[in-house]
Protein backbone atom coordinates (compact mmCIF):
# COMPACT_ATOMS: atom_id res chain seq x y z
CA UNK A 1 0.00 0.00 0.00
CA UNK A 2 2.44 2.54 1.20
CA UNK A 3 4.82 1.40 -2.06
CA UNK A 4 1.57 2.53 -4.56
CA UNK A 5 0.95 5.66 -2.42
CA UNK A 6 4.79 6.31 -2.92
CA UNK A 7 4.87 5.87 -6.60
CA UNK A 8 1.64 7.74 -6.84
CA UNK A 9 2.86 10.94 -5.32
CA UNK A 10 6.02 10.87 -7.54
CA UNK A 11 3.80 10.89 -10.27
CA UNK A 12 1.87 13.49 -9.65
CA UNK A 13 5.01 15.62 -8.80
CA UNK A 14 6.45 14.75 -12.15
CA UNK A 15 2.90 15.91 -13.96
CA UNK A 16 3.44 19.02 -11.62
CA UNK A 17 7.11 19.61 -13.07
CA UNK A 18 6.57 18.72 -16.49
CA UNK A 19 3.24 21.38 -16.30
CA UNK A 20 5.55 23.91 -14.33
CA UNK A 21 8.18 23.49 -17.08
CA UNK A 22 5.64 23.70 -19.89
CA UNK A 23 3.85 27.21 -18.50
CA UNK A 24 7.50 28.59 -18.18
CA UNK A 25 8.40 27.86 -21.49
CA UNK A 26 5.27 28.96 -22.81
CA UNK A 27 5.59 32.46 -21.09
CA UNK A 28 9.44 32.49 -22.47
CA UNK A 29 7.46 32.03 -25.83
CA UNK A 30 5.19 34.80 -25.44
CA UNK A 31 7.97 37.00 -24.49
CA UNK A 32 10.11 36.41 -27.26
CA UNK A 33 6.99 37.27 -29.20
CA UNK A 34 6.10 40.56 -27.22
CA UNK A 35 10.05 41.69 -28.30
CA UNK A 36 9.28 40.45 -31.94
CA UNK A 37 6.37 42.12 -32.07
CA UNK A 38 8.09 45.63 -31.00
CA UNK A 39 10.79 44.80 -33.53
CA UNK A 40 8.09 44.50 -36.38
CA UNK A 41 6.53 47.42 -34.79
CA UNK A 42 9.91 49.46 -35.23
CA UNK A 43 10.37 48.93 -38.65
CA UNK A 44 6.64 49.66 -39.61
CA UNK A 45 7.03 53.25 -37.72
CA UNK A 46 10.61 54.23 -39.47
CA UNK A 47 8.85 53.10 -42.87
CA UNK A 48 5.81 54.57 -43.22
CA UNK A 49 5.18 56.84 -39.89
CA UNK A 50 8.19 58.33 -39.22
CA UNK A 51 8.44 59.38 -43.33
CA UNK A 52 4.98 60.75 -43.17
CA UNK A 53 5.41 62.90 -40.13
CA UNK A 54 8.96 64.12 -41.30
CA UNK A 55 6.86 65.37 -44.68
CA UNK A 56 4.01 66.87 -42.22
CA UNK A 57 6.80 69.05 -40.31
CA UNK A 58 8.54 70.03 -43.89
CA UNK A 59 5.34 72.31 -44.08
CA UNK A 60 5.00 74.08 -41.41
CA UNK A 61 6.03 77.34 -40.85
CA UNK A 62 9.00 77.00 -38.34
CA UNK A 63 11.66 74.24 -39.12
CA UNK A 64 11.98 73.78 -35.02
CA UNK A 65 9.94 70.44 -35.35
CA UNK A 66 11.74 69.27 -38.21
CA UNK A 67 14.74 69.52 -36.31
CA UNK A 68 13.53 67.74 -33.22
CA UNK A 69 12.36 64.41 -35.29
CA UNK A 70 15.48 65.09 -36.63
CA UNK A 71 17.38 64.86 -33.67
CA UNK A 72 15.54 62.12 -32.13
CA UNK A 73 15.27 59.28 -34.69
CA UNK A 74 18.16 57.40 -33.61
CA UNK A 75 16.56 57.92 -29.65
CA UNK A 76 13.38 56.64 -31.17
CA UNK A 77 14.27 53.64 -32.96
CA UNK A 78 16.26 52.28 -29.33
CA UNK A 79 13.32 52.97 -27.50
CA UNK A 80 11.51 50.49 -29.08
CA UNK A 81 14.17 48.25 -28.46
CA UNK A 82 14.38 48.90 -24.90
CA UNK A 83 10.51 48.95 -24.69
CA UNK A 84 10.20 45.50 -26.39
CA UNK A 85 13.08 43.75 -23.71
CA UNK A 86 10.99 45.76 -21.10
CA UNK A 87 7.72 44.84 -21.73
CA UNK A 88 9.09 40.93 -22.71
CA UNK A 89 10.59 40.62 -19.20
CA UNK A 90 7.36 42.32 -17.52
CA UNK A 91 5.73 39.44 -19.08
CA UNK A 92 7.93 36.55 -17.17
CA UNK A 93 6.79 35.38 -13.66
CA UNK A 94 9.42 37.32 -11.77
CA UNK A 95 9.93 38.41 -8.15
CA UNK A 96 9.04 41.61 -6.21
CA UNK A 97 12.59 42.90 -5.77
CA UNK A 98 13.45 41.83 -9.74
CA UNK A 99 10.21 43.51 -10.85
CA UNK A 100 11.26 46.82 -9.13
CA UNK A 101 14.69 46.75 -10.31
CA UNK A 102 13.23 46.70 -13.96
CA UNK A 103 11.23 49.71 -13.37
CA UNK A 104 13.96 51.30 -12.20
CA UNK A 105 16.08 49.94 -15.22
CA UNK A 106 12.87 51.28 -17.76
CA UNK A 107 12.76 54.71 -16.05
CA UNK A 108 16.42 54.64 -16.20
CA UNK A 109 16.88 54.43 -19.98
CA UNK A 110 13.93 56.62 -20.81
CA UNK A 111 16.15 59.22 -19.15
CA UNK A 112 19.33 58.41 -21.39
CA UNK A 113 17.16 58.05 -24.71
CA UNK A 114 15.52 61.27 -23.89
CA UNK A 115 19.34 63.22 -22.89
CA UNK A 116 20.05 61.48 -26.43
CA UNK A 117 17.73 63.54 -28.34
CA UNK A 118 18.51 66.26 -26.80
CA UNK A 119 22.33 66.05 -26.88
CA UNK A 120 21.74 65.09 -30.27
CA UNK A 121 19.76 68.04 -31.33
CA UNK A 122 22.86 70.51 -29.39
CA UNK A 123 25.39 69.57 -31.33
CA UNK A 124 27.49 72.20 -33.16
CA UNK A 125 27.16 70.22 -36.17
CA UNK A 126 23.66 69.64 -36.14
CA UNK A 127 20.97 71.29 -39.05
CA UNK A 128 19.64 73.04 -35.92
CA UNK A 129 23.20 75.22 -35.07
CA UNK A 130 24.01 75.80 -39.00
CA UNK A 131 20.09 76.85 -39.03
CA UNK A 132 20.80 79.65 -36.11
CA UNK A 133 24.43 80.15 -37.41
CA UNK A 134 23.15 81.13 -40.62
CA UNK A 135 19.74 83.59 -39.08
CA UNK A 136 21.77 85.02 -36.66
CA UNK A 137 25.29 85.25 -38.37
CA UNK A 138 26.99 83.93 -35.90
CA UNK A 139 30.30 82.78 -35.69
CA UNK A 140 30.97 78.86 -35.80
CA UNK A 141 33.47 79.36 -32.89
CA UNK A 142 30.80 80.61 -30.80
CA UNK A 143 28.29 78.06 -32.18
CA UNK A 144 30.74 75.50 -31.25
CA UNK A 145 31.06 77.13 -27.55
CA UNK A 146 27.02 77.46 -26.64
CA UNK A 147 27.31 73.69 -28.08
CA UNK A 148 29.15 72.66 -25.51
CA UNK A 149 27.88 74.27 -22.83
CA UNK A 150 24.42 73.14 -23.62
CA UNK A 151 25.85 69.58 -23.94
CA UNK A 152 27.20 69.92 -20.51
CA UNK A 153 24.35 71.20 -19.01
CA UNK A 154 22.32 68.19 -20.48
CA UNK A 155 24.09 65.74 -19.44
CA UNK A 156 24.61 67.04 -15.68
CA UNK A 157 20.49 67.53 -15.43
CA UNK A 158 20.58 63.60 -16.64
CA UNK A 159 23.04 62.40 -14.17
CA UNK A 160 21.13 64.25 -11.44
CA UNK A 161 17.58 62.94 -12.68
CA UNK A 162 19.31 59.61 -12.65
CA UNK A 163 21.01 59.94 -9.11
CA UNK A 164 17.14 60.62 -7.85
CA UNK A 165 15.78 57.61 -9.47
CA UNK A 166 18.22 55.34 -7.97
CA UNK A 167 17.62 56.94 -4.24
CA UNK A 168 21.18 59.19 -4.03
CA UNK A 169 21.47 62.19 -1.84
CA UNK A 170 20.60 64.64 -5.09
CA UNK A 171 20.57 68.22 -2.77
CA UNK A 172 24.34 67.11 -0.77
CA UNK A 173 25.39 66.32 -4.34
CA UNK A 174 24.45 70.00 -5.42
CA UNK A 175 26.30 71.48 -2.47
CA UNK A 176 29.23 69.29 -3.03
CA UNK A 177 29.16 70.98 -6.77
CA UNK A 178 29.04 74.25 -5.66
CA UNK A 179 31.46 74.10 -3.22
CA UNK A 180 33.59 72.57 -5.74
CA UNK A 181 32.37 75.30 -8.48
CA UNK A 182 33.58 77.58 -6.12
CA UNK A 183 36.96 76.25 -5.91
CA UNK A 184 36.99 75.13 -9.59
CA UNK A 185 36.68 78.99 -10.46
CA UNK A 186 39.38 80.52 -8.14
CA UNK A 187 41.55 78.27 -9.44
CA UNK A 188 41.11 78.47 -12.83
CA UNK A 189 40.21 82.43 -12.92
CA UNK A 190 42.97 83.10 -15.54
CA UNK A 191 41.81 80.86 -17.67
CA UNK A 192 38.25 81.65 -16.96
CA UNK A 193 39.59 85.22 -18.38
CA UNK A 194 40.63 84.42 -21.42
CA UNK A 195 37.67 82.44 -22.26
CA UNK A 196 35.31 85.50 -21.41
CA UNK A 197 37.70 87.33 -23.53
CA UNK A 198 37.28 84.64 -26.26
CA UNK A 199 33.68 85.16 -26.28
CA UNK A 200 34.34 88.77 -26.15
CA UNK A 201 36.34 88.98 -29.16
CA UNK A 202 33.90 86.63 -30.93
CA UNK A 203 30.80 88.65 -30.44
CA UNK A 204 32.34 92.14 -31.04
CA UNK A 205 34.24 90.61 -34.19
CA UNK A 206 37.03 93.09 -34.53
CA UNK A 207 38.82 90.71 -37.00
CA UNK A 208 38.45 87.44 -38.60
CA UNK A 209 40.82 84.43 -39.64
CA UNK A 210 42.88 85.62 -42.25
CA UNK A 211 42.68 89.12 -41.13
CA UNK A 212 45.93 91.43 -40.74
CA UNK A 213 45.98 93.15 -37.48
CA UNK A 214 48.02 94.95 -35.14
CA UNK A 215 48.11 96.53 -31.79
CA UNK A 216 50.72 97.80 -29.32
CA UNK A 217 52.33 94.40 -28.61
CA UNK A 218 52.00 92.31 -32.28
CA UNK A 219 51.43 92.09 -35.25
CA UNK A 220 50.53 89.47 -38.46
CA UNK A 221 48.11 87.62 -40.04
CA UNK A 222 45.04 85.72 -37.48
CA UNK A 223 45.36 82.13 -38.26
CA UNK A 224 43.19 80.89 -35.49
CA UNK A 225 40.77 81.92 -32.49
CA UNK A 226 40.18 80.08 -29.31
CA UNK A 227 38.00 80.73 -26.81
CA UNK A 228 41.58 80.83 -24.76
CA UNK A 229 43.93 82.51 -27.33
CA UNK A 230 44.22 83.67 -30.81
CA UNK A 231 47.08 82.61 -33.28
CA UNK A 232 48.93 85.42 -35.06
CA UNK A 233 51.48 84.86 -37.63
CA UNK A 234 54.00 87.16 -37.48
CA UNK A 235 55.58 88.82 -40.56
CA UNK A 236 58.81 87.01 -40.02
CA UNK A 237 56.60 83.84 -40.08
CA UNK A 238 56.68 83.35 -36.82
CA UNK A 239 53.86 81.93 -35.11
CA UNK A 240 52.10 84.22 -31.71
CA UNK A 241 49.77 82.65 -29.54
CA UNK A 242 48.19 85.74 -27.61
CA UNK A 243 46.30 85.22 -24.98
CA UNK A 244 42.61 86.63 -25.05
CA UNK A 245 42.06 88.15 -21.98
CA UNK A 246 45.11 90.29 -22.95
CA UNK A 247 44.36 91.02 -26.71
CA UNK A 248 40.59 92.35 -25.68
CA UNK A 249 41.88 94.89 -23.39
CA UNK A 250 44.39 96.52 -26.17
CA UNK A 251 43.61 98.79 -29.25
CA UNK A 252 43.06 96.57 -32.01
CA UNK A 253 43.84 97.82 -35.37
CA UNK A 254 42.12 95.83 -38.48
CA UNK A 255 44.05 97.01 -42.10
CA UNK A 256 42.11 93.85 -43.30
CA UNK A 257 38.73 96.15 -42.99
CA UNK A 258 40.06 98.97 -44.79
CA UNK A 259 37.74 99.73 -47.70
CA UNK A 260 40.82 101.43 -49.47
CA UNK A 261 44.44 101.98 -48.45
CA UNK A 262 45.96 105.54 -48.08
CA UNK A 263 49.37 106.45 -49.79
CA UNK A 264 50.91 110.02 -48.35
CA UNK A 265 53.98 111.05 -49.19
CA UNK A 266 56.11 114.52 -49.78
CA UNK A 267 58.02 115.32 -53.22
CA UNK A 268 60.70 117.68 -53.00
CA UNK A 269 62.34 119.22 -55.43
CA UNK A 270 64.83 121.92 -55.20
CA UNK A 271 64.98 125.52 -54.46
CA UNK A 272 65.49 126.69 -57.97
CA UNK A 273 62.70 125.74 -59.45
CA UNK A 274 60.37 127.92 -61.02
CA UNK A 275 56.70 128.30 -59.48
CA UNK A 276 55.27 127.78 -63.30
CA UNK A 277 57.06 124.27 -63.07
CA UNK A 278 55.85 122.94 -59.52
CA UNK A 279 52.45 124.15 -60.76
CA UNK A 280 52.69 122.62 -63.88
CA UNK A 281 54.25 119.07 -62.07
CA UNK A 282 51.59 119.13 -59.51
CA UNK A 283 48.60 119.49 -62.43
CA UNK A 284 49.89 116.53 -63.97
CA UNK A 285 50.61 114.12 -61.05
CA UNK A 286 46.70 114.77 -59.98
CA UNK A 287 46.21 114.29 -63.67
CA UNK A 288 47.82 110.89 -63.81
CA UNK A 289 46.20 109.94 -60.27
CA UNK A 290 42.80 110.50 -61.28
CA UNK A 291 43.19 108.53 -64.37
CA UNK A 292 45.05 105.32 -63.05
CA UNK A 293 43.20 102.15 -62.34
CA UNK A 294 44.44 101.41 -58.98
CA UNK A 295 43.65 104.94 -57.47
CA UNK A 296 40.51 105.39 -55.51
CA UNK A 297 38.90 108.33 -57.57
CA UNK A 298 37.77 109.77 -54.24
CA UNK A 299 40.28 112.15 -52.00
CA UNK A 300 43.15 112.91 -54.71
CA UNK A 301 45.11 115.94 -53.08
CA UNK A 302 48.97 116.89 -55.13
CA UNK A 303 49.31 120.48 -53.84
CA UNK A 304 52.39 122.51 -53.13
CA UNK A 305 52.23 121.95 -49.20
CA UNK A 306 55.99 123.43 -47.27
CA UNK A 307 59.06 125.38 -47.74
CA UNK A 308 61.37 122.46 -46.28
CA UNK A 309 65.76 123.21 -45.10
CA UNK A 310 66.51 121.41 -48.54
CA UNK A 311 63.12 121.39 -50.89
CA UNK A 312 59.65 122.44 -52.08
CA UNK A 313 57.87 119.89 -50.85
CA UNK A 314 54.82 118.86 -52.77
CA UNK A 315 52.19 116.85 -51.13
CA UNK A 316 50.79 113.79 -52.65
CA UNK A 317 47.71 112.13 -51.03
CA UNK A 318 45.43 109.82 -52.23
CA UNK A 319 44.21 106.26 -51.58
CA UNK A 320 44.44 102.87 -53.61
CA UNK A 321 41.65 100.78 -54.71
CA UNK A 322 43.09 97.66 -53.21
CA UNK A 323 43.72 97.24 -49.85
CA UNK A 324 46.05 94.12 -50.20
CA UNK A 325 49.97 94.45 -49.88
CA UNK A 326 51.09 93.34 -52.70
CA UNK A 327 48.72 95.18 -55.46
CA UNK A 328 49.20 98.46 -53.01
CA UNK A 329 52.97 98.09 -53.28
CA UNK A 330 52.47 96.97 -57.32
CA UNK A 331 50.41 100.50 -58.12
CA UNK A 332 52.71 102.47 -55.74
CA UNK A 333 55.31 101.40 -57.90
CA UNK A 334 53.94 102.01 -61.13
CA UNK A 335 52.60 105.72 -59.82
CA UNK A 336 55.88 106.59 -58.78
CA UNK A 337 57.56 105.83 -62.35
CA UNK A 338 55.39 107.33 -63.71
CA UNK A 339 56.20 110.97 -61.47
CA UNK A 340 59.56 110.10 -62.10
CA UNK A 341 58.64 110.44 -66.05
CA UNK A 342 56.82 113.78 -65.35
CA UNK A 343 59.73 115.43 -63.29
CA UNK A 344 62.35 114.27 -66.21
CA UNK A 345 60.19 115.55 -69.24
CA UNK A 346 59.34 118.63 -66.55
CA UNK A 347 63.24 119.60 -65.87
CA UNK A 348 62.64 119.34 -62.14
CA UNK A 349 65.19 117.79 -59.95
CA UNK A 350 64.44 115.92 -56.91
CA UNK A 351 66.25 117.57 -53.91
CA UNK A 352 68.52 116.35 -51.22
CA UNK A 353 69.52 117.21 -47.95
CA UNK A 354 71.93 119.76 -47.90
CA UNK A 355 73.67 122.47 -45.72
CA UNK A 356 75.29 125.58 -47.35
CA UNK A 357 78.14 126.49 -44.59
CA UNK A 358 79.02 130.83 -44.85
CA UNK A 359 82.39 132.04 -43.19
CA UNK A 360 81.90 135.36 -42.18
CA UNK A 361 86.03 135.78 -41.66
CA UNK A 362 88.96 133.10 -42.89
CA UNK A 363 92.96 133.18 -41.48
CA UNK A 364 94.71 135.50 -43.78
CA UNK A 365 97.09 132.75 -44.02
CA UNK A 366 94.47 130.22 -45.60
CA UNK A 367 93.98 128.55 -42.45
CA UNK A 368 97.61 127.08 -41.78
CA UNK A 369 99.27 127.36 -38.98
CA UNK A 370 102.31 129.03 -38.07
CA UNK A 371 105.52 127.59 -36.81
CA UNK A 372 106.80 128.95 -34.00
Amino acid sequence: MSYVYDHLKWQIMGWMQRDAFWMWLKMLGLSLLIFLIFIVLRQIFFLYIYPWIRKITQNTETELDEKIWEAFEKPLSALFIISGLFFALKYLPLSAQLDLLLNKFWRSFLIIIITWGFYSLSGSHSSLAEELKVKLNLDYTIIQFFSKVARILIVIIALLVLAEEWDYDVSGLIAGLGLGGLAFALAAKDALANIFGGIVVILDKPFAVGDWIKTPSIEGTVEEISFRSTKIRAFDQALITMPNSALANEPITNYSRMGKRRVRFYLGVTYGTPPEKIERVAVRIKELLANHAGVHPETIMVYFDQFNESSLDILVYFFTNSTDLAEHLATKHDINLKIMDILAEEGVSIAFPSRSIYVETWPEDGGKGRED
